[in-house]
């Protein structure tokens, strides 16, 4: 079962990078932090928004020594066909998974088994591969990058940080 201070769970599978197709896993993003994170389907109206948010803050997760990784239970040629049809979605810096066999979904508990899709889900993993971070969001709703940004930030102090922690600077509550 999927939980925060326990190992994520591994996974293998086929991603666009740019425009080419790779095998990614996360063992490959050893001894570095981990957004992997999930959206609902190809050509939708929420999905793009949320993965163009991730696009335009990725320098500020590689500030922080995170890989973005995204990623939906479409097929890679579906990825590929996307970003090509939608301006916004042209020059992605992180690669998107294709969990076409719903094995990362059901693994981090987020496939909707009945519809073959996936929650909104977004998960931080630190260096050593274990789950510090999960927020699942239902399908309609998008979710704040930001959010995710300060979260990670707050985990890296390993202080603990109120409710209020707005990031480097903020003071924090002292050592955990």
């Amino acid at each position: 079962m999927l939980q925060v201070g326990k190992p994520a769970p591994s996974f293998k599978a086929q991603a666009l990078v740019g425009s080419e197709f790779k095998t990614l896993s996360l063992e490959d993003y050893k001894g570095k932090w981990v957004c992997l994170y999930f959206y609902p389907l190809d050509f939708t109206f929420v999905c793009p928004t949320e993965i163009v948010e991730f696009n335009n803050a990725h320098d500020r997760f590689r500030a922080l020594n995170c890989e973005v990784i995204g990623g939906s239970t479409d097929s890679v040629f579906s990825h590929l066909g996307w970003t090509k049809a939608d301006e916004r979605l042209s020059s992605l810096k992180y690669p998107v998974l294709s969990d076409i066999t719903h094995a990362i979904g059901r693994d981090y508990g987020i496939l909707i088994e009945d519809k073959g899709i996936t929650l909104r889900g977004a998960f931080l993993i630190d260096p050593e591969g274990i789950l510090r971070y999960q927020v699942v969001h239902d399908l309609g709703v998008g979710r704040n990058v930001d959010e995710i940004l300060r979260v990670l930030s707050a985990l890296q102090t390993g202080e603990l940080c109120p409710a209020s922690w707005k990031g480097k600077g903020d003071q924090t509550l002292g050592k955990a």
